[in-house]
Parts: structure tokens; C-alpha cells; sequence
């Protein structure tokens, strides 16, 4: 255990200041993420160091297509969460206390020396919602930055302000779910919020990646789709990769079927009619969706299938179009 950043004691009980949900926690209990308790009128962060997951990953997975594409990032994550997604895709771990999964303790500076000794360029926050274990992530990247690696959180956005503020952080891919209904009803978390991360990491020089999951029946509709394209247009800017996600069934959402291919696509053509330069259709292995395309002309500069990755037309060291010439929005 680690006594937790971001909170105010309340004669017994304390107010967790990390994520918005803000909560009272009396004495001897967790706050709503199950990661953070109260012990004698202080904050602890009870999952600190106990790593549920660890694995090299391709950065493509997470999904970041324009911050170092190619690269294999060491991805890690302890358990919990500040929202109960009735379609979470990792909750055995997300839906759990620290103390309730197998885990392997760790300290950062452990974890530096792992993604070091793999020849990772960086560590990547992922797996379940990396806010709530702040501490842990905040103690590494501090390290991981020292020694010349870079830090890319998958997140729900989620945050306060000054912890974001606070965060030594390179990357984000951050969720927009859907509109403020779907936020209550699915996932039991408001939406304003998330918003507000978007553009204060835009804001921040934080690169920006953002994940849209369609989900038939709940965020498919044009309305939903219209918020989204001009969210990420019109307050992160048309150079911000947006991603369009299929959805399979899992959890609590079981009777759903899988997004129609045909959905996505629209979504897609949409988004780039409208000014967006760089729009993607994820979970669904070797569409043409998956690939980065010349904003300007047209022309093929990642091919990617699944998590592999061909540069075509692409001259990273530049950041050009070879066929055109055109500025590529990347970081490599």
C-alpha cells in the first residue's frame, strides 16, 4: 500500500479528489474504484504495485496509430475501475479489487527495468482504468521518463484536472462511449467529464488518440455518430485519429449482436466528409479501415493487418506523403 495522492480528510472520513465522482469514504472503506481506502482518516492506494497484467504489446493494440506505429510497448495494469461498463471486454479484472485477482508485485522502478530489458521504447497504462491506480502509474512514469521512455495511458477520461495535470504522459487514448443517456444507463458515469480530459490532453501536448466502440441498440444512431465526428473535429482538432470500434458481445450486454461492418463504414465515410483526415474501423481484422491514408491524396502510407504493419508510402523521419509531399500528423 501507498498513502493516495488527491484527497481531503473529513473528520473520519476522507473525499478522494482523483477521479469525478469525488468519494466519501468512512473509515475501513473503499471508494467506488475499489483500489483506494480509508485506514484511520487516510488514503491509501491498496492496489499499488499489484500487477494483474503484464505484456509486451504491438502499440497498435491499444489502439494508438500514430504515435510510434510499429513499436512494442510493455502494457500493464492492476485491477479496478471508476465505471461499471455493462459491456467491459476485461471485467474479471476491471469489476475486481486488487486484492481479489492473482497478482505479481512490482515496483516501477521493476517495471522500467522489464520494458528496458524487452527493448521497449515505453510503458502503456491499459487493461482496466488506469486512474485508479495513480499512484503506481504515476511513480513509474515518472521513472519510465528518466530513462528515456515515453507513457501512453488507455483510458475512459475519467480524471480530475490536477492529476492530469500532474501526470509525466506522452500518449492517450481516450473513449467517448457515446452521448450523456448511454453514459448513465451503461456505464454509470456522466460524460461531461470525459470531454473535458479530451481537451485538457490536447491542451496539455498530450498526443491524442479517440475510441468510439458502436454498440447496436445504444450509440448506432446518426445523432450519436454526428456528436462524436464533431466533438473530435471542432474541440480536438481534424488532425486527432478517431477510431470507430466494432462491438462483440460480452459481460452483462450479451444479447447484442456484433456492429454491423456496414455501420462502421458509414461512420467512417462520414467523419472523413467532414473534414477529419485520419478515421479508422477497429475489430475488424484486415479492413481497409485499419490502414492510414495521405489526407491530401490518397495514397496508401500504413498498411496494417491486425497488429502488423507495412510503411508504404511514408517517410517517418520527415513525416511526409512520398507521393504528395503533404505534412503527416505522427509521432515516431
Amino acid at each position: 500500500m501507498k498513502e493516495a495522492m488527491f484527497y481531503k480528510r473529513l473528520n473520519g472520513k476522507v473525499e478522494c479528489l482523483l477521479c469525478p465522482r469525488h468519494c466519501i469514504i468512512p473509515e475501513g472503506k473503499v471508494g467506488f474504484c475499489r483500489n483506494r481506502k480509508n485506514i484511520n482518516g487516510k488514503l491509501y492506494a491498496i492496489g499499488y504495485g499489484k500487477v494483474c497484467s503484464l505484456a509486451i504489446d504491438p502499440i497498435e493494440k491499444k489502439p494508438l496509430y500514430h504515435f510510434y506505429p510499429g513499436s512494442k510497448v510493455l502494457s500493464l495494469a492492476i485491477a479496478g475501475c471508476n465505471f461499471r461498463c455493462l459491456h467491459c471486454q476485461n471485467w474479471e479484472v476491471s469489476q475486481a479489487s486488487p486484492l481479489e485477482v492473482p497478482y505479481r508485485e512490482l515496483s516501477p522502478e521493476e517495471v522500467v527495468y522489464i520494458a528496458k530489458n524487452y527493448n521497449s521504447p515505453g510503458v502503456c497504462y491499459t487493461y482496466t482504468e488506469p486512474t485508479v491506480y495513480y499512484e503506481f502509474m504515476y511513480d513509474t512514469a515518472k521513472i519510465a521518463r528518466e530513462n528515456g521512455l515515453f507513457n501512453v495511458m488507455v483510458t475512459n477520461g475519467y480524471i480530475e484536472e490536477n492529476p492530469l495535470k500532474s501526470l509525466p504522459m506522452d500518449a492517450m487514448n481516450i473513449d467517448i462511449k457515446g452521448n450523456e443517456e448511454f453514459y448513465k444507463k451503461i456505464c454509470g458515469a456522466e460524460l461531461e467529464p470525459v470531454l473535458r480530459t479530451c481537451k485538457l490532453a490536447k491542451k496539455l501536448g498530450i498526443w491524442v488518440e479517440i475510441t468510439n466502440l458502436i454498440v447496436p441498440g445504444y450509440n448506432d444512431n446518426l445523432e450519436d455518430i454526428l456528436f462524436i465526428i464533431e466533438f473530435v473535429r471542432d474541440e480536438l482538432g481534424k488532425e486527432t485519429p478517431l477510431h470507430f470500434t466494432r462491438f462483440h458481445p460480452d459481460y452483462k450486454l450479451l444479447d447484442v449482436p456484433p456492429t454491423p461492418v456496414e455501420i462502421l463504414e458509414k461512420a467512417r465515410d462520414l467523419a472523413l466528409q467532414m473534414g477529419l483526415k485520419y478515421v479508422y474501423i477497429g475489430n475488424v481484422p484486415g479492413h481497409e479501415g485499419e490502414n492510414t491514408y495521405c489526407p491530401k491524396c490518397g495514397a496508401l502510407l500504413i498498411k496494417r493487418d491486425i497488429f502488423s504493419i507495412d510503411i508504404v508510402n511514408l517517410d517517418l523521419k520527415n513525416k511526409i506523403c512520398l507521393v504528395c509531399g503533404e505534412k503527416i500528423d505522427i509521432i515516431c
